[in-house]
């Protein structure tokens, strides 16, 4: 497993290493014990979760605060994402920035993100089937949102706003400076 440090601190681009053969292929996408040798951090996963969308389905920015805050490692089973974590931590260096990459079920990317950030993800491909673990679990009075494209956050969503799907909720979604505080 390939474990990349990306400009934000404790995100991660995480690249599992393939075993090919004529039937397919196995990899193993996640091992606490080699995640915490890399990089230090202790992390236990309690929630899996499945989303299925179609072509410019853009579901985010969402983060869960105070004590319901999660870290999440988040891949691509089928089709391609932009995936997206902003750094929402105030005492941050990075406060405010972002990271995104693409995700693919061919290239087997991971994104590492860890609590205290918001997390979005756009369709790229005709659909998308998207797999994340969380380290806690869901608790809807403890969720927090940030608007898609808040023009202070400089996200390049890669799609034309007018090939933008999202939902009522996320349409919403209060700007940067107006959100919910972590704690």
């Amino acid at each position: 497993m390939k474990v990349t440090p990306t400009a934000l601190n404790g995100c991660y681009i995480i690249e599992p290493k393939v075993f090919p053969d004529p039937r397919g292929y196995f990899f193993e996408s996640f091992n606490e014990r080699t995640f915490f040798e890399t990089t230090g951090l202790q992390v236990h996963f309690v929630q899996d979760n499945q989303s299925f969308s179609s072509k410019g389905v853009l579901r985010g920015l969402h983060y869960q605060t105070g004590a319901h805050m999660q870290a999440k490692l988040v891949r691509v089973i089928s089709g391609e994402v932009l995936d997206v974590a902003v750094d929402i931590r105030t005492d941050s260096p990075t406060y405010g920035q972002h990271v995104s990459v693409v995700l693919t079920a061919e290239n087997h990317k991971q994104l590492f993100i860890p609590r205290g950030f918001a997390h979005g993800f756009l369709v790229l491909s005709q659909t998308a089937t998207f797999f994340y673990k969380c380290d806690n679990f869901y608790n809807k009075e403890s969720e927090g949102g940030i608007a898609y494209n808040d023009p202070s956050l400089f996200i390049d969503w890669i799609l034309p706003e007018s090939e933008l799907i999202l939902s009522e909720k996320d349409l919403l979604q209060p700007c940067f400076a107006n959100a919910k505080k972590l704690w």
